[in-house]
């Protein structure tokens, strides 16, 4: 999740819709839009290609193109999703995937059900997935078996129930890989067994504290490593990144980002890293 991302697929953002029914604290139209417009730009002034879906009309959270999906090595996997205002959008997202040369190479099927927030790679063989209120088991079992044709390891944790099936907890809330050896955390939602297989792997932690957790301040995405993009507005984060040798960049996100809660990562469903 830190290696040179190299090309990258976001969608700009549906300025029409029930951001109420989503769960968004309602944005200015005007600057949700070009908030993503500069967004976008910065990804590619740090070298990714970018590929642009247009906004699905009336689905707020699909500017968020990381949940419906994962990405692997061969091609990308379609979810289905417990938020009923997006379970139109693996097959929508499926089909930008498969406009960028990027093919479908499985879905979810029966009672599995998945965000792609609740993904990490450790590194190119070991995924960890949390199971949460929106990613259950059923969904881990479907995706180690298709992984396994990969030789992917794929590590379940047990998320906190923290606020409940109503709010939305993904594992990319509380960790964000930034370099092999280097990862952003908020500690106090971290399970266990996480923080030790960090521990175990040499991987420093640098915590993020209360205040900063609730602006997005552990969500930080990782276009080589240590070099990083957050959104402006949480300093001591970007200062303790950069006291790690870390680059950091940051974009306004008080509308597409933290209206919706979904920051860099949230937004971009990573296309090829080396």
């Amino acid at each position: 999740m830190s290696a040179p991302l190299r090309r990258v697929l976001v969608r700009r953002p549906s300025t029409r819709g029930d951001f109420a029914a989503a769960d968004w604290r309602t944005p200015d139209p005007a600057l949700l839009a070009s908030q993503h417009d500069e967004f976008a730009a910065l990804l590619r002034s740090l070298g990714a290609e970018v590929e642009v879906a247009e906004p699905i009309d009336g689905l707020v959270d699909a500017v968020y193109a990381r949940d419906p999906a994962l990405v692997t090595g061969r091609g990308a996997i379609l979810f289905q999703m417990t938020k009923p205002v997006r379970q139109p959008e693996p097959e929508l997202l499926g089909a930008a995937f498969e406009r960028a040369g990027v093919p479908v190479i499985g879905r979810l099927t029966g009672a599995a059900v998945a965000d792609g927030g609740d993904f990490i790679w450790l590194d190119e063989q070991t995924l960890v997935i949390g199971r949460s209120y929106r990613t259950n088991e059923a969904a881990v079992a479907q995706l180690r078996a298709l992984l396994a044709e990969e030789g992917v390891t794929v590590v379940s944790v047990d998320l906190p129930h923290a606020g409940g099936p109503e709010h939305v907890l993904h594992l990319m809330s509380f960790i964000s890989p930034v370099a092999d050896d280097l990862a952003v955390v908020y500690p106090p939602l971290a399970p266990v067994s996480l923080m030790q297989s960090l521990a175990a792997r040499g991987i420093t932690v640098v915590p993020v504290d209360d205040e900063e957790y609730l602006t997005m301040g552990c969500n930080v995405l990782a276009v080589r490593p240590r070099v990083v993009v957050l959104v402006d507005g949480n300093p001591r984060i970007r200062a303790a990144l950069e006291a790690h040798g870390c680059e950091t960049h940051v974009y306004d996100g008080s509308e597409v980002s933290v209206k919706g809660d979904g920051g860099p990562t949230c937004l971009t469903a990573p296309l090829w890293r080396d």
